[in-house]
């Protein structure tokens, strides 16, 4: 039976804490609630929601992420690899087929900690992560390109061939103020980490060392518009409060109404951000590991970020999950227990609720360059090229989900991707069992355990007998081998079939229907069976079956010196 893993790192942790840890814990939570700010709001309206509700899904998600994960160091909250799924299901079933999905997604991921399938999630093919990774981050870039060129457009099509074509079409209308301000913040956030090594930058001026170039960049292009604006008379530039009415009133929780109906089209949906949010945020903690030296819970994190998700969505904000970027920012100043994520937490609600209407200045031009940053970083495009240089199989599954996350949408992506990573397993594993023949004689050099009684010399095969010997797991990849050795000898029959099993570590349900219609078959041609070195759990397996009454118990022998004189006899 299996037993509930939820054993959250903040209680562990808590042991041993100090006022010494809770200092660098203080300092790296405030920069993190710094860094979190402009993600959140970008993600936010990415998504197609508010700007508050990014915020709110950072403040809820990421402090019950800290409270209750299995990761000392991780950061929850709003990412981008949601932002395209969570636009699509906003544009079919609604802010609220959104809430229900994500409230959903929250009860798979606790499902996937308690049935302990977080070990499972982490081994997902990489060629699959890259591949829809890559693929959101071309998503993401495309749906920011009218933003970032400030292009005068009626509506953007939603497919992305067609939203290209209308990009195009349309490039004449480009805001140059627009534009300006786009690019600039590109510039300002890819240069920042350089322009903060400059000798400026030291002494009682180190603290802009720590600040983000994304949040740099929005104060800088915010004011220049409020500049513009004053005393140019430059109106083009559109700002958050244009788009949105900004609110800094902290939202009660509400429960959506749920209908079997909308319930059963939104599992697709659901079951997509429940794998994304579990492969994302088991990625982040592990990559926090090889950092700090720790080891994360899978399923305790997996438990932590459905009741995140399961939170979110009730107070008003859309999925979540742990954020490498920010998890890495936490770690890189010092942060080492869950005290961090709970003060970006707290950051966070001081912000919104003092702040928040600041956030109507913030351009879209702005917002837009942060997203083209965020898009660029998701893109690893080193890790896609050298998937390129790998086995063909490797290099299908990659193009596979990439494509299809780009031309149509991350569910169906993730879906063909995860059956043609299973197909190709099955594949691999069925190539690493071997069925073989031996013929004429046993050489002894080649064997170990089956020698255990001396006898060393070359084992004489009878006239009469076949010795077949299975190398590898017999499972449903290599039941039907047998078939395809014997009909390729094509000799006369033999009266006796010795199957050497003692490099067999294991026999599924198909091996042993398999094994059992190869005996069947045989003994209606009045060939007999014999089974040579079957291990104790594998024997254990066939008994439960009732495979021995069917072949005999003294046809199932221990070693093959006994199976080669059972042979003998029955000849």
């Amino acid at each position: 039976m299996t037993t509930l893993e939820f054993k959250p790192k903040l209680f562990s942790t808590l042991k041993t804490y100090n006022r010494k840890q809770f200092t660098t814990d203080l300092l790296a939570g405030i920069i993190v609630g710094i860094v979190a700010l402009p993600l959140a709001i970008a993600f936010g309206i990415a998504s197609g929601v508010t700007p508050e509700k990014g915020i709110i899904t950072a403040i809820v998600a990421g402090l019950i992420i800290s409270l209750f994960g299995g990761s000392k160091v991780q950061i929850g909250g709003p990412t981008g690899a949601f932002i395209i799924i969570i636009y699509g299901i906003i544009q079919q079933y609604g802010f609220e087929g959104l809430t229900i999905a994500t409230l959903m997604a929250g009860v798979f991921l606790i499902m996937f900690g308690v049935l302990h399938l977080g070990t499972i999630i982490k081994y997902i093919p990489y060629p699959i992560v890259v591949g829809f990774t890559s693929g959101i981050a071309i998503t993401i870039f495309t749906t920011q390109v009218k933003d970032l060129f400030g292009l005068t457009m009626e509506k953007v099509p939603s497919d992305f061939i067609e939203k290209w074509i209308a990009y195009i079409g349309d490039f004449h209308t480009v805001d140059p103020w627009s534009a300006a301000v786009g690019i600039g913040s590109v510039a300002v956030i890819s240069l920042w980490p350089r322009m903060t090594k400059w000798s400026v930058f030291n002494g009682k001026w180190s603290i802009f060392r720590k600040l983000p170039g994304s949040l740099i960049a929005i104060i800088l292009m915010t004011i220049a518009a409020l500049l513009l604006k004053q005393y140019m008379g430059v109106t083009s530039i559109e700002t958050i409060g244009d788009r949105f009415s900004i609110s800094s009133q902290l939202p009660g929780a509400n429960v959506p109404d749920l209908s079997w109906d909308v319930i059963k089209g939104l599992v697709s949906p659901a079951i997509t951000i429940a794998i994304l949010g579990a492969i994302e945020s088991l990625l982040s903690a592990a990559v926090a590991d090889g950092v700090i030296g720790d080891r994360h819970n899978s399923n305790t994190e997996l438990i932590a970020q459905g009741l995140a998700n399961l939170a979110s969505p009730i107070f008003g904000g859309i999925p979540a999950t742990g954020a490498i970027a920010r998890t890495m920012t936490n770690i890189n100043n010092g942060g080492r227990t869950p005290i961090a994520g709970v003060v970006h937490a707290a950051v966070l609600l001081l912000i919104f609720l003092f702040l928040m209407p600041l956030a109507q200045y913030i351009p879209m031009a702005c917002l837009a360059g942060v997203l083209v940053i965020v898009s660029y970083n998701m893109s690893g495009w080193r890790s896609f090229l050298s998937i390129l240089k790998n086995p063909k199989s490797d290099v299908i599954v990659l193009w596979v989900t990439f494509v299809l996350t780009v031309i149509f949408d991350l569910t169906i992506a993730i879906e063909v991707g995860l059956i043609c990573a299973c197909l190709l397993f099955m594949r691999r594993m069925a190539e690493t069992t071997d069925v073989k023949v031996i013929s004429d004689e046993i050489n002894p050099e080649e064997e170990n355990s089956d020698f255990q009684m001396g006898n060393l010399e070359h084992l004489t095969i009878p006239d009469g007998v076949e010795v077949y010997e299975i190398n590898g797991p017999y499972f449903f990849g290599a039941g039907n081998r047998f078939e395809e050795i014997m009909s390729a000898l094509g000799h006369n029959r033999p009266k006796v079939r010795i199957i050497r099993m003692r490099k067999v570590p294991f026999v599924d349900s198909t091996g042993i229907h398999n094994l059992t219609n190869l005996c069947a078959m045989s003994q209606a041609e009045g060939i007999q069976v014999v089974l040579s070195g079957v291990n104790p759990k594998v024997q254990a397996v066939l008994h439960k079956a009732k495979f021995d009454k069917m072949l005999g118990e003294e046809n199932i022998c221990s070693h093959i010196n006994l199976a080669l004189e059972r042979a003998k006899q029955l000849v």
